[in-house]
């Protein structure tokens, strides 16, 4: 949902880049987990507002600047329950991580290893052979099977 990317003064406070929809998305949530791999523990938000290009937030035992600076760099998240529920073809881009993507001629391109949003759609990241950028549009994304862990996408192989 957003990342720690600065400390922000002296007294704990962190600079978070949210990934969400709506710029201020993580603000409407309590408790926030932050962490990186299997390091996560779940902290309360005392205090949190937008400031320019980010959001600068209080987290409960995050007191100075030092504690601040050892969370660069660890992503934020909320309890998958605490999301809104989504329609049937649309998809938390957490769901696409890890996604095996095939073209419709078969070939395997890789694993979607990221996504992330530009001005006119969102893109995904697809790490094989190569690195792949396809954007997240209907014309492009043809099928999404969670259960299989696969996406059909009409790419060409050159792109």
């Amino acid at each position: 949902m957003g990342r720690v990317v600065a400390p922000y003064g002296v007294f704990g406070w962190l600079k978070i880049v949210p990934d969400t929809e709506e710029f201020d998305g993580l603000l409407d949530y309590k408790t926030w987990w932050i962490g990186k791999d299997d390091d996560w523990r779940e902290l309360k938000v005392e205090s949190a507002k937008i400031h320019n290009d980010v959001l600068v937030v209080k987290l409960q035992s995050i007191d100075d600047r030092d504690a601040a600076v050892a969370c660069k760099g660890k992503q934020i998240g909320v309890p998958r329950a605490s999301l809104p529920k989504l329609e049937g073809d649309e998809y938390y881009w957490s769901d696409l991580i890890g996604l095996a993507v095939k073209n419709q001629q078969h070939v395997d391109f890789g694993k979607i290893t990221d996504v992330f949003a530009t001005g006119a759609n969102d893109v995904i990241v697809v790490s094989g052979e190569r690195e792949r950028l396809i954007p997240y549009i209907a014309q492009v994304i043809l099928e999404v099977d969670l259960d299989a862990k696969s996406m059909l996408v009409d790419w060409d192989t050159d792109f």
